[in-house]
């Protein structure tokens, strides 16, 4: 019972051991079937210790779920299946280079109990008896010792993850004497790497490095594959026009504002660096509340940059304000998604939507016209529902109490604005009010796991000891 594993790094042919531990076997035949393991990261390379791997995509990522038994696949409503006890053989040792194993993990339903899921270890070395008891071996490579010297020879970070990526590309059943689960299908061919897998790559497998390159340069270039990783998921999704997207360079980030500070008062301020285009403080879309941070727009990209040189760190109505440049592209998301519904209805045919939609996308790339400029900076929901204003409310179409630059804002008397003024001073200090208890609330949540971090310290210590005693 064999199965190939086509790695990056070279195939390894694996015998498994099905007398000695059926069931870990079993579980490893039906994701290598399942093509569970493809595109798969190997990880945490010790050099002439073991690597493992066997995690889709890979730990450190937020995707990331551990990976699974095949029986958790099977049945994901049951999350008691992720995991199974896989089996512990007496005579199963890492004695040998090649021995495959699973990792396990304390039961936590019983500590006596260790489970296993999908990933696994290789080792590298000889007589690793530290991995006896922690790891369950269920196999051994017989063939492709040349890809375990490229492995272990590989260059790698802090955590052993390799600084070019390896990979299971494919895997191969040669012979599989088990039944298959029910629910159990098999793919007609080898599925694409999922978003979140391209999403972990640093430098792809097949790409060739510059052999005097420096370290800073390959951690450079991991950098900008993964931004393009990132920005490409964010296309897929719909959230930007294209991949490729930049923020305007004349538009400034305002934040730390006094809640009281309004659109005029900003917009006074920062005139004196240049033609203001428009000024607005983003306030919450229920209350009218500000959200105490703001977008400049200039008209000249070096009177935005005059203004972030002089303004960041200034007071403000008594608060010390913070500027950067801003990185929304949200202005852009209204002309993007009608003009591109528009011209997929007219051309209907293979790729992203025609040529006009090709046309349609390079236009973000230049300076985009008042018509085009869309009418919000700020988080989604300000935009409100489709076929709303800014600044209406979805729930009511009514008009919000912000002042905004818009030509049809609504026009009161001085009584009016007085009252208006008196009653927004009051609502900032109840929410004043309310930041200092949420603030006291988390100072009091930070002293209590602090305790309770100094108390499991304690017992993992008081255990440690009393391991060593006996």
């Amino acid at each position: 019972m064999s199965v190939l594993l086509e790695t990056s790094a070279g195939d390894l042919v694996v015998d498994l051991l099905v007398d000695q531990a059926p069931k870990a076997c079993e579980n490893f035949l039906k994701l290598c079937k399942i093509k569970y393991y493809n595109y798969s990261p190997i990880y945490s390379v010790q050099k002439d210790f073991s690597f493992t791997t066997g995690d889709p995509i890979g730990p450190g990522s937020a995707d990331s779920d551990g990976g699974s038994s095949i029986w958790g696949l099977l049945d994901p409503a049951n999350p008691t299946k992720k995991t199974f006890p896989p089996e512990f053989h007496p005579k199963l040792k890492h004695s040998e280079r090649g021995t495959i194993s699973f990792s396990t993990a304390p039961d936590p339903q019983n500590d006596d109990t260790r489970v296993a899921g999908s990933q696994f270890i290789v080792t590298l070395g000889d007589n690793l008896e530290y991995l006896d008891g922690k790891a369950a071996v269920f196999g051994n490579v017989i063939e492709g010792f040349d890809a375990l010297e490229n492995i272990n020879g590989a260059f790698t970070d802090d955590s052993g993850r390799p600084l070019k990526d390896i990979r299971i590309l494919h895997t191969h059943i040669i012979d599989d004497p088990y039944f298959d689960p029910a629910g159990l299908q098999e793919p007609d061919q080898s599925p694409i790497p999922s978003a979140a897998q391209l999403a972990t790559v640093r430098i792809a497998h097949d790409e060739r490095l510059d052999p005097d390159a420096d370290q800073e340069n390959i951690e450079k270039l991991r950098r900008e594959r993964e931004a393009r990783a990132q920005a490409l998921t964010l296309e897929m999704m719909g959230d930007l026009p294209f991949a490729e997207v930049k923020p305007p360079e004349n538009v400034l980030f305002v934040c730390k504002l006094n809640p009281v500070t309004q659109d005029e008062d900003l917009e006074l301020i920062f005139s004196r660096f240049g033609k203001i285009l428009s000024c607005e403080v983003i306030r919450d879309k229920r209350t009218g509340d500000s959200l105490q941070y703001a977008f400049i727009e200039f008209e000249e990209k070096e009177d935005c940059e005059r203004a972030y040189h002089k303004m960041d760190g200034t007071l403000i109505d008594d608060h010390r304000i913070h500027v950067d440049f801003s990185q929304s592209v949200s202005r852009l998301s209204d002309t993007w998604r009608t003009a591109t519904n528009a011209k997929r209805k007219k051309h209907a045919g293979p790729g992203f939507g025609g040529l006009d939609a090709l046309e349609q996308k390079t236009q973000y790339k230049t300076h985009i016209t008042p018509k085009q400029r869309g009418s919000g900076y700020g988080i989604m929901v300000n935009q409100g529902r489709p076929g709303n204003t800014q600044g209406r409310s979805p729930e009511r179409n009514t008009r919000m109490p912000s002042r905004s630059r818009s030509p049809r804002r609504r026009t009161v008397g001085r009584e009016e604005d007085r009252e208006r003024h008196s009653s927004f001073r009051q609502r900032d200090r109840s929410s004043e009010r309310r930041y200092d208890d949420r603030r006291r609330e988390r100072s009091r949540h930070r002293d209590r796991d602090s305790r309770r971090r100094d108390r499991d310290r304690d017992y993992d210590r008081r255990r440690d000891d009393h391991q060593l005693r006996h």
